[in-house]
């Protein structure tokens, strides 16, 4: 069975104080000095740039965790105010770059363009890009959600080698399913796109990942999807009790 991936973006929450309390307390349950992930799991946490830092501070360089940045800019420097560089990402601990999620697409005005210039420079440096793509209720509606993610999925990755394409990881996440306005995907909803995804990506990418109001309940349903090997999560994990229990979950399923 493939590596499941396990994370959690933090979106715009929690002070340094939180960052360091949930950072300590993973770094504990993972073991300590001696953490180790759990069998068959990678996880990852993408907090907000000013946590980067303190979390990788705790964490740890050597931690089985790896460290995200929501958002880099595809030029590595210059004058481009209130950006932050993939330079300045791996400089401050970071391993991922999340690219092109929903919010970023529809209020900062993300492109798929744009996606593939954030990719090429994510891998120039060395960092593992997390691109995520997802379509709309109305897409979704009218019968075009393979479609319609694949074609940004192909955007995004167009022109990479074998070797390049095998770094990135694909997280899908169905905007009508995200945040606290969305409602949970069935199974039975995802099975197509994921269909979708798996014979364009399955052995070429290092990941593909479901993301979109996981929870407790319905996490272990969705990595027994076909072609999911992990779950990129919101709310769910931002309380840490949350995040070990899905890496418990997570780790039942590779035993399994």
């Amino acid at each position: 069975m493939s590596t499941l991936w396990i994370g959690t973006s933090w979106k715009m929450t929690k002070t340094l104080d939180e960052a360091r309390a949930w950072s300590e307390g993973l770094r504990e349950a993972l073991g300590g000095d001696t953490a180790q992930a759990p069998a068959g799991v990678q996880p990852f946490v993408i907090p907000s740039f000013t946590a980067t830092t303190t979390v990788r501070g705790i964490l740890g360089e050597d931690s089985p965790v790896l460290l995200g940045v929501q958002n880099a800019h595809w030029e590595d420097a210059g004058a481009w105010t209130g950006e932050v560089s993939v330079p300045q990402a791996k400089d401050a601990g970071a391993q991922i770059v999340e690219i092109g999620h929903s919010e970023r697409r529809e209020h900062f005005g993300e492109t798929v363009e744009t996606t593939r210039l954030k990719v090429a420079a994510a891998l120039r440096h060395g960092l593992t890009p997390l691109l995520c793509i997802g379509e709309s209720a109305d897409v979704k509606e009218a019968g075009g959600s393979s479609e319609f993610i694949l074609d940004q999925a192909r955007g995004a990755l167009e022109g990479l080698s074998v070797e390049e394409l095998s770094r990135v990881v694909i997280a899908y996440e169905p905007i009508w399913a995200i945040g606290e306005k969305g409602r949970p995907a069935t199974v039975e909803e995802l099975v197509e796109p994921f269909a979708a995804l798996g014979a364009e990506y399955t052995g070429k990418v290092a990941g593909l990942l479901y993301g979109g109001s996981v929870n407790l309940d319905n996490a272990a349903g969705l990595l027994g999807i076909e072609h999911v090997t992990g779950l990129f999560v919101g709310r769910t994990a931002w309380e840490l009790d949350g995040y070990l229990e899905l890496l418990r979950i997570a780790e039942a399923h590779t035993a399994a």
